[in-house]
């Protein structure tokens, strides 16, 4: 079964998590593979992703959009002029999954950031139509935040799998 990752914030520790996710998948002798269709900064999670994929997949398979600011989407494709389109990042998952059993889909930043000005983590997982798994940070704030991602997660349709509460 393939998952959307998603956090209740930006560094939660969804990569950490999604790399352990697929480490523990390939020991298992599934077939999966990480899917980061946008990085916006260092190539460091995407990179990681790759490696816990045992390098099946080249960072470009990996991730289809990489800006150099570290940002949203929308603000790091508007600094580098170069436009981000949806079909794009779901041509890049269908992909993966033709040729993987488990494809781990890791959004960037929280659910609801915006990739362009009419489209935004929460519809491109809508369009996957995966279950969501949800990484929140152990601090002050996350209940709050966490059934903000909840409700809507739920008012998108989708279903979630599963919380990580993250240290």
């Amino acid at each position: 079964m393939n998952f959307f990752i998603t956090g209740t914030d930006t560094e939660v520790g969804k990569t950490f998590f999604t790399a352990l996710l697929l480490r523990t998948l390939r020991r298992a002798g599934i077939d999966a593979v990480g899917y980061k269709p946008i990085a916006c900064g260092s190539w460091e999670d995407v990179d990681a992703l790759v490696h816990a994929s045992d390098c099946t997949e080249s960072r470009h398979e990996v991730c289809a959009y990489h800006f150099g600011m570290p940002a949203s989407p929308l603000t790091a494709s508007w600094a580098e002029e170069r436009a981000i389109e949806p079909e794009r990042l779901i041509e890049g998952y269908e992909a993966l999954k033709r040729r993987h059993e488990v494809v781990l889909v890791e959004g960037v930043g929280g659910w609801r950031v915006p990739i362009t000005c009419t489209y935004s983590v929460a519809d491109f997982a809508t369009a996957l139509a995966l279950p969501v798994i949800v990484v929140v940070k152990n601090r002050l704030g996350a209940i709050n935040h966490t059934l903000l991602t909840l409700e809507s997660i739920a008012r998108s349709g989708l279903e979630c799998a599963g919380l990580v509460l993250n240290h």
